[in-house]
């Protein structure tokens, strides 16, 4: 048992593991060995043996703290987050002072969004363990994602005492920094974990986020390509065909571009299709089913594929958001020929004929993002960048204009129990019902004069038709939208309204509101407003 302990300890697993099962063989019943050939087997991602292997050592010993606390780390991982929750408790019934379960204790509450209950978690083995540098830096991202950032800066910190070579640690640092927009500071934490540890791909692609807010394109677009790595995003997609950044010569080649992450990064990096198309190539794109009616007006592309269907021949491969790299863009080389996407005519028409009744301006509202609940942290984002409706309950007093929801997904209920409660605010007409696709949301958007809309898909379809487009922004805005700016280079259309402080839409909304009234007079907008092709 010693020889394979040393052996485990020295990460010798299949030695170990070897060792283990010798020992085993003499004695089957052993609840110390089961429970260490679990935790191998964790560590080898073999997490539905482990917790097999780790239940029989508690069924031998119930009252085994240790492999209580073991078996809810397999548990974590394997998403039962309520069945970890009990295996913890357990220990700790079995051993109140375990400081290792109260922490790991406190992960599986913030997986689970219940913050408070996780601080307190962490607080509790802090009480035992002052120094306890992962429960130091756990409690840190817990703060982070309630936008406590200068206490999670100095539980980092306290953590970064502990134990200076925590790489996870510094990355966590960087971010919360990066919120609080101190940015050298935070480029500057995540190049000390990338000196301690130059392959930690989340340090690479956080600082990427961080270069492409401030302008750094250049070594921007360069550690963009972290996203692969990183734990952030889905896995890489494989071809058997080569990855094309831009080195090869694709006169006469044929190239699938293909969507990744977001609906709204389809939108806003297929402008690129054109460019690849001028250099010679055949360009497909594939891209999801809701874009493939609309992105079929993209100029320069031969054929539009919905994600699923089978794809044809193609010599050569690029991810949509690897395209600015290729190209080498920086702010001033930004492709922004707008519009690059065109709502049917007809389907225009139509709604023009629709909404003609009314005079005065219409204008297009959105207020709320997708919530994905099974992604911890695009939720967490998610619920910064979205705005209750009833904050809206102030346009009710603007004259002259009227109010349309292009609201999609859940959120979209608020208008329907807002009214109900005897909602004061604007009337807001709802045809959404109506709109299958991004397709027939363009050509309704396009009879809008204005849109205005939280940091969604629905910005980039506005901007990328070519209509004026507000962006409520939160405080730790996109890095998109780059810094303490209200225009984008992205979208010539766009104007960015942000927050002053975390969480503060009062501000930002009393701002619109303000603009708003003089809207119509606005020379700027309003010239777009009447020279859009509707």
């Amino acid at each position: 048992m010693q020889l394979a302990l040393a052996h485990h300890q020295a990460g010798r697993l299949a030695e170990a593991e070897r060792i283990y099962r010798r020992v085993l063989q003499d004695d089957p019943i052993n609840p110390g060995v089961l429970h260490l050939l679990g935790v191998i087997a964790h560590q080898g991602g073999k997490n539905e043996i482990a917790v097999q292997l780790i239940d029989r050592a508690l069924t031998i010993k119930p009252d085994y703290a240790e492999a209580l606390n073991n078996r809810g780390a397999v548990l974590r991982e394997l998403k039962r987050y309520e069945e970890a929750l009990a295996s913890y408790d357990q220990a700790l019934t079995i051993k109140l002072d375990y400081a290792e379960a109260l922490s790991n204790r406190g992960n599986v509450l913030h997986d689970l969004t219940r913050y408070e209950e996780a601080l307190a978690s962490y607080d509790q083995a802090l009480a035992i363990k002052p120094n306890y540098a992962d429960a130091l830096s756990n409690r840190g991202n817990v703060l982070h994602d309630l936008k406590r950032c200068e206490e999670a800066l100095a539980s980092y910190d306290k953590a970064l005492a502990v134990k200076p070579d925590y790489t996870e640690a510094l990355c966590h640092r960087g971010a919360a920094l990066h919120d609080l927009k101190r940015y050298d500071e935070a480029l500057d934490s995540y190049d000390k974990a990338q000196t301690i540890k130059p392959e930690y791909a989340d340090a690479h692609w956080n600082e990427s986020l961080c270069r492409l807010l401030i302008g750094d394109f250049e070594r921007g677009w360069e550690k963009y390509e972290w996203r692969w790595k990183s734990g952030s995003l889905s896995a890489k997609r494989e071809f058997l065909r080569p990855l094309w950044l831009g080195k090869e010569d694709i006169t006469g080649k044929t190239i699938l571009l293909h969507a990744e992450q977001g609906l709204g990064d389809t939108l806003q990096f297929c402008r690129y299709a054109p460019l690849v198309s001028a250099l010679g190539a055949k360009v497909l794109i594939e891209v999801p089913s809701s874009l493939k009616s609309l992105l079929a007006t993209l100029k320069g592309v031969s054929q539009i594929v919905a994600i699923g269907e089978s794809l044809p021949e193609f010599d050569f491969h690029c991810p949509l958001m690897s395209l600015p790299l290729v190209f080498k863009t920086n702010l001033e080389s930004i492709p922004a020929d707008i519009p690059y996407l065109h709502p049917e005519k007809v389907a225009v028409r139509a709604w023009e004929e629709r909404l003609s009744g009314f005079d005065g301006l219409r204008i297009g509202l959105v207020w709320a993002g997708s919530p994905r609940k099974e992604q911890r942290n695009a939720n967490v984002l998610d619920r910064l960048r979205s705005i209750p409706l009833a904050a809206f309950e102030s346009f009710g007093t603007i004259e002259g204009m009227r109010f349309y929801s292009i609201q999609m997904g859940p959120p979209e209920k608020e208008l329907s129990e807002l009214k109900a409660q005897g909602w004061s605010g604007p009337e807001v007409m709802d045809f959404t019902c109506e709109l299958d696709d991004f397709s027939d949301t363009a050509a309704f958007t396009a009879c809008m004069d204005l849109v205005i809309s939280c940091d969604t898909s629905m910005v980039h379809l506005a901007g990328a038709i070519g209509k004026p487009v507000w962006i409520l922004s939160r405080f730790n805005g996109c890095w998109r939208w780059l810094v303490d700016r209200d225009d984008s280079p992205w979208y010539p259309t766009a104007r960015i309204f942000r927050q002053s402080g975390i969480g503060d839409w009062h501000n930002v909304i009393g701002k619109v509101q303000q603009r708003l009234r003089s809207f119509p007079g606005d020379r700027h907008f309003r010239a777009c407003v009447l020279s859009a092709d509707r």
